[in-house]
């Protein structure tokens, strides 16, 4: 008989592995690997070095198969994560009192002392398992997803994407309001299936063995999701990186997509800036695109160039991966000053959490590598892609890193059936301001259902 579930828990970057049958706790990881056909694939196939324990239903061995996933990060590598927090080696203040030499000592010592001694990972565990969360093979990868259906019979299918440093907890917030929107004062013809994947080398999706996995084939892949979950036609959503995924996907698939909507428009090549008849709006915008170029771009250049020896001191270092997110934190959302304003020490600790027991810094920076954007070759030889013929939404949140015009979307998008400026939120749209991102996406795609 086979075993209802198998249990694949990954000791904490030690190589510690060990692996259990639910019905035979005896059954160690020699065991597990050659009875692996028996009971199903690994969810860990490609992620040696993490804390996940992951429970996942068997199936049949087949690649199309849907696995409900639980997450569970084992006692010891939570108690590691404490030691090496308190243990940490601090570097001497900055020159400066401000933020532009990065993030100021005192500011991130006081997070990490929240996170060793006050910060419980356990109730984000606990909400991402009441989720229908589910793995399934993807062109040779276990992506991770959570999938909700809308109580509402003409709900539309929906796919979210996350970017970097992203994760679905991000969307955590906007998925009930999304899918029944009655139950938030909604009306049920703004309901939506939804669908919420982690991207591969990202959160618990599998790790990515070869090159390749770039925006482009993320996008196949997606569509080979949604044909899996039944749905023929369908919109999809994204900002950062989920941004250019969604636009590839509509690029490829433009039959099943009914729309797209977009927090995030990459700043385009038309000769933007040679306009001569600028507003100060556009104006603005091209000052600060100049200014993220200057002075925000170098994560992107180091993680398109060298993501593996930046993550060396990444997976080992706690305080280095909370700075390194946190540092985005404080340049991309909508704050005063303190990004503490804009989202709180226990959202951030939640996304930067996953990050750490998942041990993903170098996996998901590969992104950047693939598609190569923030190499100087590959901003010289990018081209404006041929403009999408698919409906499509565009919300330019005030403290998105480049914010574009109506008439710059117009260029890109011909049939752009909606476009609006929100008077709050920043890059994490989303995670910052959910109520305003519910509004938005469903304002988006009521011009297209």
């Amino acid at each position: 008989m086979l075993p209802r579930r198998v249990c694949a828990s990954i000791g904490h970057r030690a190589g510690a592995q060990h692996c259990r049958l639910a019905d035979d706790p005896r059954l160690g990881l020699g065991d597990f690997r050659r009875d692996q056909q028996r009971v199903g694939p690994r969810i860990a196939e490609h992620n040696q070095g993490r804390a996940v324990a992951a429970v996942r239903g068997y199936g049949d061995g087949m690649g199309d198969e849907l696995a409900p996933l639980t997450i569970g990060v084992a006692e010891e590598a939570l108690d590691d994560l404490q030691r090496r927090l308190t243990r940490a080696r601090w570097p001497e203040p900055a020159t400066v009192a401000d933020w532009s030499q990065g993030v100021p000592v005192d500011w991130l010592r006081d997070l990490c002392e929240y996170w060793a001694h006050r910060y419980d990972w356990r109730p984000l565990e606990a909400r991402l398992n009441a989720l229908p969360q589910f793995t399934t093979e993807l062109d040779g990868v276990d992506v991770h997803f959570v999938h909700l259906r809308s109580p509402h019979p003409d709900a539309l299918p929906l796919i979210l994407t996350h970017g970097w440093p992203g994760s679905v907890v991000e969307f955590l917030d906007v998925l009930d309001p999304l899918v029944d929107p009655v139950a938030h004062g909604g009306d049920p013809g703004d309901a939506f299936d939804v669908v919420c994947p982690s991207l591969p080398g990202f959160g618990f999706s599998a790790k990515p063995a070869e090159p390749g996995w770039g925006p482009a084939r993320i996008a196949r892949a997606w569509s080979v999701l949604m044909a899996r979950l039944g749905y023929e036609r369908f919109g999809a959503q994204g900002g950062d990186w989920g941004s250019a995924i969604t636009t590839a996907l509509a690029t490829q698939q433009p039959e099943r997509l009914v729309g797209i909507h977009l927090n995030f428009v990459p700043p385009g090549t038309r000769d933007q800036s040679t306009t001569d008849d600028l507003t100060d709006f556009e104006r603005q915008s091209l000052a600060d695109i100049g200014y993220h170029l200057e002075w925000g771009s170098g994560y992107a250049l180091q993680q398109a160039t060298r993501p593996q020896t930046l993550a060396y001191g990444l997976a080992d270092s706690p305080v280095g991966q909370c700075a390194w997110i946190a540092e985005k934190y404080w340049a991309w959302t909508d704050h005063d000053g303190d990004p503490l304003e804009a989202l709180s020490r226990d959202q951030m600790l939640d996304n930067i959490s996953v990050y750490w027991h998942t041990s993903t810094a170098a996996s998901s920076a590969r992104i950047y590598w693939e598609d190569g954007f923030a190499r100087p070759s590959g901003r010289g030889a990018r081209r404006q892609p041929e403009p999408l013929a698919v409906p499509v939404g565009v919300s330019v949140f005030p403290r998105e890193i480049f914010r574009p015009s109506r008439r710059w979307c117009e260029r890109s998008y011909p049939d752009l059936r909606f476009y609006d400026q929100p008077d709050r939120g920043g890059h994490f749209a989303a995670f910052e301001q959910p109520e305003i991102f519910v509004d938005q996406v469903r304002r988006a795609f009521r011009s297209m259902r």
